[in-house]
């Protein structure tokens, strides 16, 4: 894959007032590894190779265990997260599909039972930041870091 452009070299004060957006949210409060799941599930949701690659090694350095990562996908059948991660994860999963979810009042209620009115909007803010830095990696085609050496899938 081939990157388009990059971004920061293209527009430095947008890109700018972009990262200070980040660092406010991230001040918000919610906890880091909660914060790297939604990340990772917007992520995953928006088909963001980059995102998913960064976040997946942030969260790794905040301690998320590689069964859970494994398994964000499908953290509704999972047993393996807890009550308010599910909520931010619905919630994150409504957001970044609104076009298709509208955001309905069941999974809205579901987050309040989890999350106070100030933690649900720094957990909107950071779905909506994750959601913006998708934009930029995936149609500007930004290239994760690729090793050295690459696996090369063994045939069967």
């Amino acid at each position: 894959m081939k990157p388009r452009m990059n971004a920061f070299s293209a527009a430095p004060e947008a890109m700018k007032a972009m990262l200070a957006f980040e660092n406010a949210v991230k001040k918000a409060g919610l906890e880091p590894r909660l914060c790297e799941l939604i990340k990772i599930r917007a992520s995953q949701i928006n088909g963001c190779a980059f995102c998913l690659h960064m976040h997946s090694r942030d969260a790794r350095a905040a301690e998320e265990s590689e069964e859970r990562l494994y398994l964000l996908s499908a953290w509704r059948e999972s047993p393996l997260y807890s009550d308010r991660e599910r909520a931010a994860l619905a919630w994150t999963e409504t957001l970044t599909l609104v076009a298709e979810t509208h955001a309905p009042d069941d999974v809205y209620e579901y987050v309040r039972r989890h999350f106070s009115e100030e933690e649900m909007v720094d957990l909107t803010l950071l779905i909506g930041v994750i959601n913006v830095w998708n934009r930029l990696a995936v149609g500007f085609r930004s290239v994760h870091p690729v090793a050295a050496t690459p696996t090369r899938a063994v045939a069967s």
